[in-house]
């Protein structure tokens, strides 16, 4: 197999015929807009599943007796669910086709939201949350899957920046959405929201989405094929790079999504609106970034904006590390620099991806999966240590720091974006 070059951008398959050479047809913008909608409301159920509980993280360690930390690992166990979640449903979607996988992930994402609503202790709130992820990893996989299905091109260039862009709003919204909730009764009627909202969401897949894998197109191997195609990827000492810095971007984003709570409300004295509102500016941010991200792409190499990015998120983490030590300029100095190093994630993730896909198109579903799996897993287990060091400001931006460096040396040690025409050779 020959591999592009890192710096250039995949060149696009003929509009007329998809990578494997089938024959397809510009779809109308109204269909356009219905996948978008639709799309778009699947993927953001994990977030919305992980933000509209932030607000309620310390009621929830005080209602249920428990320390931050465990408190803190009801949010990393779903992402590390989520991991796990992703390397199955994922060729059980390319085998048994897009819509039974998400529509029976849906149903036990309400049943399992329904028991964390009742549930009494934090053990098993941790072990519901690991499940939680598990399952509702089925719609981001399946959404993902079905644009490849469907659309190919620009046209699925287009729909996947289109899909990000409602995916980077679900942070603005799910944060408020969830302290109007608990301020209306308490964190526990948040997971009666996640319930109705998975229902909902199963309901409209049941009436809306049709099946867009074929039946001649789905894989026939079994579990041993399924470990080859894995095996084949993790051999890839490149591509494998490429597949960890998601997820040591996603450990900076949720170091700070479960450090934040307790920092900012405990620490600051916010209320649960105050949190919410700032949370929102920090995910304009991430929001703005992504923008620019996809503007920037059509000009500079991705390899480029990628090593740029990790160096200009070093140098905030180490003056948010700074802040947090010592103290200066307060809250207002804390939030500042948390914004400036929150947005560069907006960089990272996707050109990442991109480069890592590139390398293996022939398996591209099965290199999204190891992709969306290490995205949650490292995050999963990094996240964590916020608890661990003390949960306050100074471990937060300790573990933030850490994992912008561990992206620095993986880009610089792995891979040779940092080498004398390094944007030139394969990643």
């Amino acid at each position: 197999m020959e591999t592009p070059p890192a710096g250039t951008a995949p060149t696009p398959p003929a509009p007329s015929k998809d990578s494997e050479g089938r024959a397809t047809a510009r779809r109308p913008g109204r269909s356009t807009v219905k996948w978008v909608l639709l799309l778009g409301a699947l993927a953001t159920l994990p977030a919305f599943t992980v933000d509209m509980y932030l607000p309620s993280l310390p009621d929830v360690a005080a209602d249920l007796d428990a320390s931050p930390a465990l408190a803190q690992l009801t949010l990393a166990g779903m992402l590390v669910g989520g991991a796990f979640g992703q390397l199955v449903i994922g060729p059980l979607s390319d085998r048994y086709g897009r819509r039974a996988p998400v529509i029976i992930g849906l149903a036990l994402h309400v049943v399992t939201s329904v028991l964390c609503a009742v549930v009494p202790t934090i053990g098993w709130l941790i072990v519901l949350r690991v499940l939680q992820g598990f399952f509702n990893a089925s719609a981001q996989v399946v959404s993902i899957a079905v644009i490849r299905d469907r659309f190919t091109g620009s046209d699925a260039a287009r729909i996947l920046s289109r899909l990000m862009l409602v995916i980077g709003l679900a942070p603005l919204l799910a944060p408020t959405i969830g302290s109007f909730v608990a301020g209306h009764g308490d964190w526990r009627w948040v997971f009666w929201v996640l319930a109705v909202l998975g229902l909902v969401l199963g309901l409209v897949v049941l009436r809306f989405m049709p099946e867009t894998l074929e039946t001649e197109r789905r894989q026939a191997g079994g579990v041993g094929s399924v470990f080859r195609g894995y095996g084949a990827l993790l051999k890839d000492r490149h591509f494998v790079a490429l597949a960890v810095l998601p997820g040591l971007g996603m450990a900076v984003l949720m170091s700070y999504v479960v450090g934040s709570p307790f920092v900012l409300q405990e620490g600051y004295g916010l209320t649960h609106q105050q949190f919410a509102a700032l949370f929102a500016v920090n995910g304009i941010g991430l929001v703005i970034s992504a923008q620019v991200n996809a503007s920037l792409v059509r000009r500079v190499a991705p390899v480029r904006i990628l090593r740029a990015a990790l160096v200009l998120q070093g140098v905030f983490a180490v003056g948010l590390f700074v802040v947090a030590l010592t103290g200066a300029g307060g809250l207002i100095g804390l939030l500042a620099a948390l914004w400036l190093t929150l947005a560069l994630q907006g960089l990272i993730p996707a050109n990442a991806s991109a480069l890592a896909l590139t390398r293996h198109g022939e398996r591209a579903g099965t290199a999204a999966a190891v992709i969306g799996a290490f995205q949650a897993g490292v995050a999963g287990l990094v996240s964590p240590l916020v608890g661990v060091l003390g949960g306050d400001a100074v471990a937060m931006s300790t573990v933030m720091l850490g994992a912008v460096v561990a992206s620095l040396l993986v880009l610089g040690l792995a891979t040779p974006a940092f080498r004398k025409g390094g944007w030139h050779l394969p990643a």
